[in-house]
């Protein structure tokens, strides 16, 4: 059996091989990209990109009227989407559970902003981030100590699950597919097949689930000179 999905499905996969002694592999497929042993699950890629053409559209707005835009996205455990997409749309300041920015510094970066000649500012929210209550608490603090700015907020939601596959996407999907079934053919079981260095790896279930992903420190140094 080779199963698609993350840590629940692959949680089931193990139980499931334990119970049966039944062969099971499993294929990595979150747009969180919150799963160990691979660099990139199927269908983050897809979901930064579409996130991305959304914040672009949004600046628009934002540009032309003047205002603050704090967009919230999907990323409960992990900022992958939040980080990868702040950068390439040059958000001012990205909101990630794995750093926690604070109240203070997000005023004061904003501040540094608006005497830069900034007349609006995009903030990228991860939905797992604890800097203030929630999205809208973060767009209340903010108009009540920066009354200059007029904020508004953007919950893109589900929409990051639809749309067409990248072509990133559908090639690893294929590799790993393919990895896959070989693995089976192979004997082996309780394993995910990961991208790792752009080879096609296996990892143990266990590693796979209990293992915690990091964040990309290059990219929050990017993002902190390019707030600047």
């Amino acid at each position: 059996m080779i199963v698609v999905g993350g840590d629940g499905t692959f949680t089931g996969g193990l139980i499931f091989s334990k119970e049966f002694n039944f062969p099971v592999i499993g294929v990595p497929a979150t747009i969180d990209n919150d799963i160990f042993g691979t660099s990139h699950t199927v269908g983050f890629d897809s979901a930064t990109n579409t996130v991305m053409e959304a914040i672009d559209k949004i600046r628009d707005t934002a540009s032309s009227h003047n205002r603050l835009f704090f967009i919230e996205v999907m990323g409960r455990d992990a900022g992958h989407i939040a980080l990868n997409t702040g950068v390439a749309a040059g958000a001012e300041e990205i909101l990630i559970p794995e750093e926690n920015l604070g109240l203070d510094r997000l005023i004061q970066s904003l501040k540094r902003s608006q005497k830069t000649g900034k007349s609006s500012s995009i903030v990228v929210v991860a939905e797992g981030d604890n800097t203030g209550e929630n999205v809208f608490q973060l767009k209340d603090y903010v108009e009540k100590h920066l009354p200059d700015y007029e904020a508004r907020v953007a919950v893109l939601g589900h929409m990051q699950r639809g749309g067409s596959p990248t072509c990133f996407d559908r090639v690893l999907a294929s590799r790993l597919g393919v990895k896959a079934v070989e693995s089976i053919i192979d004997g082996e079981t309780s394993s995910m097949v990961g991208l790792q260095n752009n080879i096609i790896e296996l990892t143990p279930f266990k590693k796979a689930i209990k293992g915690i992903t990091k964040i990309n420190t290059e990219l929050l140094k990017v993002s902190d000179i390019m707030s600047i």
